[in-house]
């Protein structure tokens, strides 16, 4: 059996390809080969990481979604092997969030021996009712084939309303039976881990990659090295990966 972790949120700038990149990662270090789709019409940033060997499936007919372009994405996942990373792109959010239900995908793939594993981030900042938002959207639509994974993103700002962190929202107390895990990413300090990370996100590098790059000082290797394992440990503790 495959699993399908497809990263879905309706908002974008907020750390999808990041999630997917990280999760791809993840798996090869496991040993792996995972199936990475990147279904972005707009912006491919996961396909941006040739170590990862994204595929890009486009879905644009002229300027509109062809949403029976879909079709095909569940043709490349029903003979997976191994899992599968699909990274899908703001502007596609609603039409394959609905494909997938009215075409009662989440069932089909089990019925093949898959599983679907929605991953979806949540944000702070002026973000952060939007994010909220589109994780109620998917938890309310999707059905109980489905599990999710919430990943925490701070860069934007703290991930609390009104004094209430994240998990103490009625957005997610209403729905948490649904949440197989939550990852927590890592408030990282601007002018260090937070610079040498997002330096590293821009040239679409992998840990791997950046550790080896003889470029780097051992401090920005170091710190790398530790946002890694931080990331890793919580999937590794998640028991959906």
């Amino acid at each position: 059996m495959a699993s399908i972790h497809m990263v879905l949120q309706g908002k974008g700038g907020v750390g999808k390809s990041m999630v997917a990149a990280t999760l791809a990662q993840y798996l090869r270090h496991l040993g792996q080969s995972p199936l990475c789709i990147d279904t972005d019409p707009v912006n491919a940033t996961f396909e941006g990481y040739r170590a990862l060997d994204v595929q890009r499936l486009n879905i644009l007919e002229g300027d509109e979604i062809n949403t029976r372009r879909f079709d095909d994405l569940v043709e490349l996942v029903a003979g997976a092997q191994q899992d599968v990373i699909i990274d899908n792109g703001a502007s596609s959010f609603v039409p394959l969030s609905h494909y997938l239900v009215s075409n009662q995908v989440p069932a089909l793939l089990q019925e093949m021996g898959h599983e679907l594993i929605v991953h979806t981030v949540v944000t702070g900042g002026q973000a952060l009712v939007d994010t909220v938002s589109g994780f109620v959207q998917l938890v309310s639509q999707f059905p109980s084939e489905c599990r999710f994974v919430v990943w925490l993103n701070p860069f934007w700002g703290a991930i609390e309303y009104e004094g209430k962190a994240f998990e103490k929202m009625k957005a997610y107390s209403e729905h948490k039976a649904k949440v197989s895990a939550i990852v927590k990413i890592p408030a990282l300090k601007e002018e260090t881990y937070g610079r040498d990370f997002s330096d590293m996100l821009q040239q679409r590098l992998t840990f791997d990659e950046a550790l080896a790059h003889e470029t780097l000082t051992i401090m920005t290797r170091q710190r790398l090295k530790i946002v890694r394992t931080q990331l890793f440990g919580q999937l590794e503790t998640s028991a959906v990966v």
